[in-house]
């Protein structure tokens, strides 16, 4: 938001909007918002916690709006789940205005997220790092399609909860409890003295004008 100057009266799509979180902090500052998730329950979620927002069921692959709509296209924690992540890039920088902006970002390297000792413990094979994790991944992405990478780069973020029912909820999503004490057991060493936990981070970024 910093470096495009979202502010009053932008223009701006969040693809692969989630439940709308990011939405409710753009239309508190004014900003005219749009969204679009490929999951009917996020898409009612985003619409239910930004009413202002046009939010729509759609890939990022495929997205309905017209060439040059948006100041500012983002995809946060996205891209990589698309089927095809280069043809989901040049959709966002083609709804995208002359000159505007699209900004995308997501997790690092496994090895610098300590969440990963959690979905290491989930999981029977270790994840694989894809190419959208890796240095200047998303900023490749972004060049092969056509887009001018302005910055990229490393940002920390860190994961805090204030307990253990917290952790579960936040891991699991209120399904499959009996992986519960799993969470919890490897979690172990994030533990704070309050008796909540905190992981340390890292997601990558690039941003790009049109």
């Amino acid at each position: 938001m910093r470096a495009t100057a979202v502010g009053p009266g932008s223009r701006v799509l969040d693809v692969g909007c989630g439940s709308g979180e990011f939405l409710t902090e753009l239309a508190g500052r004014g900003v005219r918002v749009a969204g679009v998730d490929p999951a009917d329950g996020m898409v009612h979620l985003a619409r239910r916690a930004a009413p202002e927002a046009d939010v729509r069921l759609a890939d990022a692959e495929s997205l309905p709006w017209p060439d040059g709509e948006f100041d500012v296209v983002t995809a946060i924690n996205a891209l990589q789940f698309a089927d095809d992540p280069d043809a989901a890039a040049a959709e966002l920088l083609r709804v995208a205005a002359p000159g505007g902006w699209v900004a995308v970002a997501n997790w690092a390297e496994r090895s610098g997220n300590e969440l990963d000792a959690i979905d290491a413990a989930l999981n029977d094979e270790p994840g694989i790092d894809g190419e959208l994790r890796l240095p200047d991944g998303l900023a490749e992405l972004l060049a092969d399609v056509g887009a001018d990478v302005v910055e990229s780069g490393l940002i920390d973020v860190p994961f805090e909860v204030p307990d253990e029912n917290a952790l579960v909820a936040a891991i699991l999503f209120g399904e499959d409890p009996d992986s519960a004490p799993l969470v919890v057991e490897a979690a172990r060493p994030f533990r704070t003295e309050s008796g909540g936990y905190r992981f340390h981070n890292r997601f990558r970024y690039a941003l790009a004008r049109r």
